[in-house]
């Protein structure tokens, strides 16, 4: 008998667009078989599927029950293809939990940790891994533009604490940048973090846990003709070149991948999830975890998996079968 499956997508965030993209994807690619999916489209109190003919029907959001008038879908399991909020920051995993539904992300404590950049980068330099020096604002934090300069110098990364896809995310090279690129990330989120420019090879993993067995994808090396790996390079065709396998220097690739899977461990992270990096001459320098990564044809994880020997259905049926 088919498990009904929602798969959610959209959210409150700038990734809105890309979190959609991947959800028709994970639709396309759900096995029949055994899934019925519906795509379930949720962006502030507007929670809703389409049919075929391009009917809305809205989620019941007291039970996560959909009434399509000739019956009433109740959910097996959720797929969470929301990026950022509230899909990717704890907010949606606790309400799950309430209605007791699986899904396939981490769950709220790791979520809300790991989306905070600040504080995730103190816990996992707490574990012996290099992460950027950085200072983190809030609104309500007063702040002058001289000291962060004197403390972090030049260049310095700025970009919402709570944010991905690098929306609002500026390199700033120049003192009389700073100001403007602190404002540009306030517009997108409450908190801002400032972090101390890394130069070398930007290197993602993709780690999976199912039913116990340790999965390490292939690693992709990111070379991008602008700047740095920002929302336009992510998603322009043309702009970036993404290498999977990275060709690094294998005990960078090997290190790569058993400080992911430590991560992902000492984290408790859950399903699929993906881990940034920079290396060189001094090492492996830890930049983000994402715990709900883009599964869009183009997307990273998608392409180490194809390497690994796991077509989209393989990846997407087991992150299904995992939790069910």
């Amino acid at each position: 008998m088919q498990k009904n499956i929602a798969i959610i997508a959209g959210g409150n965030s700038g990734e809105y667009e890309i979190s959609i993209k991947s959800a028709e994807v994970v639709q396309q690619h759900l096995s029949r078989d055994k899934y019925n999916p519906f795509l379930i489209v949720i962006k502030g109190n507007d929670w809703h599927y389409c049919d075929k003919d391009g009917n809305k029907f809205p989620i019941n959001r007291h039970d996560f029950s959909l009434d399509l008038s000739d019956s009433i879908i109740r959910f097996d399991a959720v797929f969470n293809v929301i990026h950022g909020t509230p899909g990717e920051d704890g907010v949606i995993q606790a309400y799950f939990d309430l209605l007791n539904i699986p899904y396939t992300s981490s769950g709220v404590t790791t979520s809300a940790l790991t989306f905070n950049k600040s504080y995730c980068n103190k816990v996992v330099r707490s574990f012996g891994v290099n992460v950027a020096a950085s200072i983190h604002l809030h609104k309500h934090t007063e702040y002058k533009t001289e000291d962060i300069l004197h403390e972090l110098g030049l260049p310095v990364f700025v970009k919402p604490n709570n944010g991905g896809s690098s929306v609002a995310t500026s390199k700033v090279s120049k003192p009389e940048q700073l100001l403007s690129a602190i404002n540009l990330a306030f517009k997108e989120d409450d908190e801002v973090l400032i972090e101390q420019f890394i130069k070398g090879r930007e290197v993602d993993c993709g780690i999976f846990n199912f039913k116990g067995k340790m999965m390490a994808f292939p690693t992709t090396e990111i070379i991008t003709k602008n700047e740095f790996f920002d929302y336009e390079a992510k998603y322009t065709p043309g702009i970036t070149n993404e290498v999977t396998p990275a060709d690094i220097p294998e005990e960078i690739d090997i290190e790569i991948k058993a400080t992911s899977v430590d991560l992902y461990q000492k984290l408790n992270c859950k399903g699929v999830v993906r881990f940034d990096y920079i290396f060189n001459e001094e090492g492996i320098w830890f930049l983000e975890v994402n715990t709900v990564p883009g599964f869009t044809e183009q997307s990273i994880v998608p392409q180490q998996a194809r390497v690994f020997g796991m077509t989209n259905e393989d990846l997407f049926n087991m992150m299904l079968d995992n939790i069910l």
